[in-house]
């Protein structure tokens, strides 16, 4: 079977971008912002079905291998697309997807329902959608139930045009995005490659690149510290901590002033039968842009300025810490397309010894070799240890490939913004996962819409104006 890939001519995207343009059927400019706007509602109700379950993984069973939330997700939102008058495939629970069109080629959309744990102090139920003004809250509505919803719409709205379709248009919903994307995995296995698209769980205007990802474990060797216990997930700052240490004569009184002069949200030091627990509260952020975040394991570098002498808090200052750049390891490095990440997201003592998890995104244009040299010699000293886990490679497209044109035209002829860039990003997507996609939208540069933290929300607005910049990618895809 012969495929067009993204890398070949993008001759009639130019006719396909038009405000009158005829494809095996009629699509015409009338106003299409006025039909989404119609529909702003019905988005809404649908995306709280969705949000309204907790589809983070579960305990596997037969015939649900995330558990039951990420399969009751599914179902769900697979009934949503037959309502839409889809078809529609359940792939044993792993992912399923919603499909319109004909021929051989697919453009593929690609997006999840499986969520994080809820984590951090919420104003809003995180598992019932309610919308202040513009704002709609609930955990999942920008990652990625709600694009999913949008990228739904785009379809059926292109759908209802009566357009007549040269490929097939498959929207893939996931349900193991956040914990290994394995859904991917066994999607690869049953079902046909897509010939090109896009995974809506990322920033407009476009991503070129991903960069490449990195795990490690530290561990204490030495320790006197109690206990210390932080974090929530291990692709997110380490947003709060209580550490308990055995109490010393004018600590309590130093380490109280040394809290003063962090940036933590919030602590708070007591002390009785001669112990000292202190609790921080910093400021959650995704581990792709940990410098957003304030990491409460800054508990260390006060635990070090008050005096409190520890063979764990030296390691952790030295390899670790709270720069985010990774020169703790000897990974202080960049290229053209972005910076190192460090991050160092749950921290759990067992058994009398600490360990942290730390994620690290890697610049595109170095290799795990590259990698591995730099760190040889770094891990390990008398007071603890660092263990390389996973190592992923990253997925770079050229700015100037078809794929990344088409999409960053629908971007731009939407939006009317020529400033923003097609860009590289430290966060993975399903572009990892799937061959021939990239990561498109819906998040607007420089807006924190506190995914992986409390009070996640979506915009209406913006909402709206995505499932128009998809409706328009898609009918460049169908180009390509």
């Amino acid at each position: 079977m012969k495929r067009r890939y993204p890398g070949e001519s993008l001759q009639l995207v130019e006719m396909l971008c038009t405000d009158k343009i005829e494809f095996g059927g009629n699509i015409t400019s009338m106003n299409t912002r006025e039909q989404i706007h119609a529909l702003s509602e019905e988005m809404l109700e649908n995306l709280g079905k969705l949000v309204a379950v907790d589809s983070q993984l579960g305990t596997p069973s037969e015939g649900k291998p995330f558990g039951e939330g990420p399969a009751e997700a599914l179902e769900i939102g697979l009934e949503i697309a037959r309502e839409l008058g889809f078809k529609t495939v359940n792939l044993d629970n792993y992912c399923g997807y919603a499909e319109m069109g004909e021929g051989e080629e697919i453009v593929g959309i690609a997006g999840h329902l499986d969520i994080v744990p809820v984590g951090g102090d919420w104003t809003y139920d995180p598992f019932k959608l309610t919308r202040d003004g513009d704002h709609v809250y609930g955990r999942g509505t920008t990652d990625d139930k709600g694009p999913v919803i949008e990228a739904l719409y785009a379809m059926k709205l292109l759908k209802d045009s009566g357009v007549k379709l040269n490929k097939r248009v498959r929207l893939i919903m996931g349900c193991n995005e956040e914990t290994g994307s394995k859904c991917m995995a066994h999607y690869n296995e049953v079902e046909e490659e897509l010939s090109c698209g896009f995974t809506p769980d990322a920033n407009f205007p476009c991503i070129h690149g991903e960069k490449g990802y990195m795990s490690m474990m530290a561990y204490s060797k030495n320790t006197r510290i109690i206990s210390m216990n932080g974090g929530f997930v291990s692709n997110a700052v380490c947003d709060n901590c209580t550490t308990v240490i055995p109490a010393e004569a004018g600590l309590k009184e130093k380490l109280e002033q040394m809290l003063s002069e962090t940036k933590l949200q919030e602590y708070k030091v007591t002390e009785a039968e001669n112990q000292i627990t202190i609790y921080a509260k910093g400021v959650p952020a995704h581990a792709s842009t940990p410098t957003l975040g304030i990491n409460a394991g800054v508990t260390m570098e006060c635990l070090a300025k008050a005096g409190f002498e520890d063979d764990f808090v030296k390691f952790y200052n030295q390899h670790i810490g709270t720069a985010c750049d990774g020169s703790g390891v000897g990974l202080k490095i960049a290229d053209e397309f972005g910076e190192l990440t460090f991050c160092n997201g749950i921290v759990k003592t067992e058994n009398g010894v600490i360990s942290c998890t730390i994620d690290i995104r890697v610049p595109v244009t170095f290799k795990k070799d590259d990698i591995l040299n730099r760190i040889e010699g770094n891990l390990e000293d008398e007071n603890g240890r660092i263990e390389v886990g996973e190592i992923g490679n990253p997925l770079f497209f050229p700015r100037e490939s078809p794929l990344v044109n088409a999409l960053y035209k629908a971007y731009v002829d939407v939006t009317g913004d020529t400033e923003n860039k097609p860009m590289v990003i430290g966060g993975g997507t399903y572009a990892k996962s799937l061959k021939n996609i990239i990561a498109f939208g819906p998040e607007k540069l420089g807006v924190d819409y506190r995914i992986h933290g409390a009070d996640e929300f979506i915009l209406v607005s913006e909402m709206e104006e995505a499932v128009e910049v998809y409706m328009e990618a898609i009918k460049n895809l169908l180009a390509i």
